[in-house]
């Protein structure tokens, strides 16, 4: 598969997201509390999971603020044990950073008063002032060049082999490009993007799935792989 040089205003992390000209570090969907709600053994601790990923790009890009695109938590009715701890040390990897920490509460965050005190909105707009990030399970209600979401949790397989991706679309809601980040956590189930159809993504952002580049990030070489869009290269994957 032949991938692409794209000049874009973002960087691409370890399922996460760096804005430079915000100096903000965007992750979504860190599910806590799904290992613990499960009716079968996880074969990972997603409190630690997450952690350690985003204590990764917290060195890496030590931003001045953090940003969680929503689905902070998993379960809708309670709190699972370990959850308030998870979001604890969270929270205190980004403070000792000196870094801000803001959450976009998502669809699953309905728990999220009983854990987590901090600063929350449904849409927050980065100090660039053309970056909003928002879950992406409804409509936003601020305008913006730039959307990061969540929610989709997409991913591509390539040989065979699923790998979580970042999907970019420029100018492909209401003019605005659409960033979507995939799911901070292993534990979240990712969307094989390259075997649906627009109508299987249920997120209003994202309606032309087709004009959507994958990014899929080497670990190995630490580089990001850009794809052609989905609608040019489905049948190369």
């Amino acid at each position: 598969m032949t991938t692409i040089d794209v000049d874009v205003p973002f960087s691409v992390a370890n399922r996460a997201v760096y804005v430079p000209d915000a100096d903000a570090l965007v992750v979504a969907d860190a599910h806590l509390g799904r290992a613990a709600a499960s009716a079968v053994d996880a074969p990972i601790a997603d409190g630690s999971d997450v952690l350690a990923r985003l204590e990764d790009a917290l060195e890496r890009f030590d931003p001045a603020t953090v940003v969680v695109a929503g689905d902070l938590l998993h379960s809708f009715s309670r709190v699972p044990r370990g959850v308030s701890e998870s979001v604890a040390d969270l929270e205190a990897a980004v403070s000792r950073t000196g870094a801000s920490l803001v959450v976009t509460p998502g669809n699953h965050d309905t728990m999220l008063e009983d854990v987590y005190d901090g600063e929350t909105t449904a849409d927050y707009r980065l100090s660039d002032d053309e970056t909003v990030v928002t879950h992406g399970h409804e409509r936003p209600d601020l305008e913006a060049r730039r959307y990061v979401i969540g929610h989709v949790h997409p991913a591509l397989s390539i040989d065979g082999r699923k790998r979580p991706c970042l999907l970019y679309g420029p100018d492909t809601y209401e003019g605005a490009d659409v960033v979507v980040v995939p799911a901070i956590t292993r534990l979240a189930s990712g969307m094989t993007v390259n075997t649906v159809s627009g109508r299987d993504i249920h997120s209003p952002l994202v309606t032309a799935i087709d004009d959507f580049h994958p990014v899929v990030r080497d670990p190995d070489s630490e580089e990001s792989l850009w794809f052609p869009p989905l609608g040019a290269c489905r049948h190369l994957l």
